[in-house]
């Protein structure tokens, strides 16, 4: 598991730019968001899951900037999948007002903090919360 911890971060290309269109995966990108759309509808699970290990591996993104660029997709994913969950009836509001408010305190105090963390604890922690979650889910 550490290995593949220590091969997702060193795929990572900090400073990484595009200077044109021909040199951005755009189908990379592109399939990336299909299958984080399509496991988020399925599943119920936060699109950043697929995005940002997809974002560093194939696409070639720092950590920084897979992490906003997840963020910045999430709008338009879940304002998909919510309307199809809400046309069912199946969103509990207040629930889910609940979350939100939490979320977004939460999200913008993350957002603040992490440039001041290093790409590779990152990457780690991020790889720990994944690792705990199917864990905790299988069990």
């Amino acid at each position: 598991m550490f290995s593949t911890i220590r091969g997702y971060r060193w795929r990572s290309t900090t400073g990484r730019r595009y200077r044109s269109d021909v040199e951005f995966p755009w189908y990379k990108a592109a399939l990336v968001g299909a299958v984080a759309g399509f496991t988020s509808g399925l599943l119920g699970i936060g699109g950043g899951v697929i995005v940002v290990p997809g974002l560093v591996l194939l696409v070639g993104l720092n950590q920084y900037s897979a992490a906003a660029t997840s963020v910045a997709t999430i709008v338009g994913s879940s304002a998909a999948a919510l309307y199809a969950f809400s046309s069912e009836g199946s969103v509990d509001w207040s629930t889910a007002a609940i979350v939100f408010a939490g979320a977004a305190v939460g999200a913008w105090i993350g957002a603040r903090w992490m440039d001041r963390v290093p790409e590779h604890w990152l990457a780690g922690v991020f790889a720990l919360v994944l690792a705990t979650a199917a864990v905790r889910m299988w069990f």
